[in-house]
């Protein structure tokens, strides 16, 4: 015991320990790098140094040269290639100019380099990957259980109907009449905005395809009853009828009048 006391006690076995543990944590920290890119993209090399070259190009001036972040746009680290395919594909990326929210628009590079760009982001660090078409499907999904949960964690932004509304400092929920399935799902995973994510862990991949049937169903709505007036609720479609009943009694007080002379 004396002798096993006396060598702990000798500097150099101390720092043989801090070599060993360094040694450990580096070596286990590198093989956690090598599995990241195939984790995050299974992505051809050459489409990811495709997407790189896009992204020095198109990108880096906001996100910097190594998607660190500047002060002019977040980093990119951890992201994941469903948050690109999201912002790049519907247009909101690259930014036209500064402002509140990313503004939908028609798209600046073609699905072939979205996907490269994708690939690229996707390999620098583990994030969210783009949906499949399996996780898209809603065929099976509950519509009644989806309204349940769209009211429960998206009608505050989006509206009950799915029509979107406006958020605090020139920010809005957009309109979900033109979404498609994965952009909705990706929209949940990423947290675009001011949207917060939806982790499969807080909410499953059923339900997600259950608030998608929800949507689906008010994007293919009739209106039998007539003008939907955009679905807005009791209060626009209230303004409407007492605008329209007013200005009728308005014109009938007027054509009395008139006839009255």
């Amino acid at each position: 015991m004396k002798f096993l006391a006396a060598r702990r006690r000798n500097p150099l076995v101390a720092l043989g320990l801090l070599l060993v543990a360094l040694v450990a944590v580096g070596g286990g920290y590198a093989a956690i790098a090598n599995i990241q890119p195939a984790q995050a993209s299974a992505s051809s090399q050459t489409q990811v140094e495709e997407g790189k070259r896009l992204y020095l190009a198109g990108c880096s001036s906001c996100h910097g040269m190594a998607a660190q972040g500047t002060s002019n746009g977040p980093t990119l680290l951890g992201v994941g290639a469903a948050a690109v395919d999201f912002q790049v594909s519907t247009g909101r990326m690259p930014l036209a100019a500064p402002g509140a929210q990313a503004i939908v628009k028609t798209p600046t590079y073609n699905e072939t380099q979205i996907a490269a760009l994708a690939a690229y982001v996707a390999s620098l660090a583990p994030g969210p990957a783009i949906p499949t078409a399996e996780d898209t499907s809603f065929d099976n999904a509950d519509v009644a259980q989806g309204g349940v949960l769209f009211r429960t964690n998206c009608a505050q932004c989006h509206q009950a109907a799915g029509q979107g509304g406006a958020l605090t400092q020139g920010k809005w929920a957009p309109n979900l009449m033109q979404a498609t399935p994965k952009e909705m799902i990706e929209a949940m995973i990423t947290g675009p905005a001011s949207m917060p994510v939806f982790s499969d862990g807080t909410l499953p991949i059923k339900d997600k395809q259950a608030i998608i049937s929800y949507v689906n169903n008010l994007q293919n709505a009739s209106s039998p009853g007539g003008l939907d007036l955009g679905r807005l609720g009791p209060v626009t479609e209230g303004l409407f009828l007492w605008t329209a009943v007013f200005a009728a009694l308005i014109a009938a007080a007027v054509w009395i009048g008139i006839k009255a002379r």
